[in-house]
């Protein structure tokens, strides 16, 4: 993964980058889902991988790397500040995911390359995107019930959906990452949400990178 030395440069790979991503239904059925998500300390970021088989939702495996920080934070860039490390921490799950979950966005993106589409394009794998918050677009107020969603609109284009994961708690906003379709997101997203208004999958790679992340911070702090 080529790291920019600006915005003007990650503007220009994400150009690129979105020439590549495909929006297509699955292949198959997944055997095996994963969710990723990071945290950060000091001048770490770390990335964590949790695989589930599917679509039992039985957890298999956990995988995590840590990385430098090699970009600020600017909304809409996120995979240039987490790629790295999440990356790794896919590469280091023993079995490999069918289709792999992110906390962010899809196409729902302003240049349609979100970090579900752009990892989805450096890893040649099936993804999706699963905010907790919108980025663009807009939208009616999905029903109330698990299972409502209504269209995440964008430039005149269906771009997401804005999902009720439980009754009566606030929607996600998923959209496809790459080579997979909005109505893989819905169905995927929905049933690896359980419990709780957050998938499985995301919410264990969640807790997981930030007891990491409390780990690494007690070691950078100096004791006295």
């Amino acid at each position: 993964m080529r790291w920019p030395e600006d915005i003007a440069e990650a503007g220009k790979i994400q150009d690129t980058i979105r020439r590549r991503v495909r929006i297509t239904p699955l292949r198959k059925v997944p055997r095996f889902v994963a969710g990723v998500d990071a945290a950060f300390s000091k001048d770490k970021v770390i990335g964590v991988a949790c695989l589930y088989q599917y679509p039992e939702m039985i957890h298999i495996e956990d995988a995590h790397a840590a990385a430098a920080i090699l970009f600020p934070y600017v909304p809409g860039y996120l995979t240039f500040r987490e790629g790295s490390a999440l990356i790794d921490a896919v590469k280091r799950l023993v079995r490999r995911p069918d289709v792999i979950l992110f906390d962010g966005q899809g196409i729902a993106h302003p240049k349609g390359v979100g970090i579900a589409s752009h990892m989805g394009v450096l890893l040649d794998m099936p993804t999706i995107g699963c905010g907790k918050k919108r980025l663009i677009g807009e939208y009616e107020e999905p029903g109330l019930l698990k299972g409502d969603w209504s269209p995440l609109r964008y430039r005149n284009e269906t771009v997401g959906a804005v999902l009720r994961t439980r009754d009566n708690v606030k929607p996600l906003f998923t959209s496809p990452g790459h080579r997979t379709c909005l109505q893989d997101s819905i169905e995927i997203i929905l049933h690896c949400a359980k419990e709780y208004r957050i998938p499985e999958p995301l919410r264990r790679a969640d807790h997981i990178s930030k007891n990491i992340r409390k780990t690494i911070i007690a070691h950078e702090v100096p004791t006295y």
